[in-house]
């Protein structure tokens, strides 16, 4: 499992780089101005939150699959379609 995590991190922050230096490039100035320290910044920001989100994810899913995860998510499934019917 940890083997696992380790290698999905590492993709994801590879990833995570080409998608930074990405968005940089794409909200770089086109035309011979120079550019406010701000431009693109809240774009950059944007795409970083959103990244971090699916890694966060990522690693929920990697944990909910391996060592016992799925069985905790079973159990906490059960026990809020139960709650739901006791009320119904």
């Amino acid at each position: 499992m940890t083997t696992a995590i380790t290698a999905i991190s590492s993709i994801l922050t590879a990833v995570l780089a080409r998608l930074h230096a990405a968005v940089l490039t794409a909200t770089a100035p086109r035309s011979s101005r120079r550019a406010s320290g701000d431009d693109g910044q809240a774009t950059t920001e944007y795409a970083l939150v959103l990244l971090a989100a699916a890694l966060v994810a990522l690693l929920v899913v990697a944990w909910a699959t391996a060592g016992g995860g799925a069985a905790k998510i079973g159990r906490l499934f059960d026990r809020v379609i139960d709650a739901v019917t006791d009320r119904i």
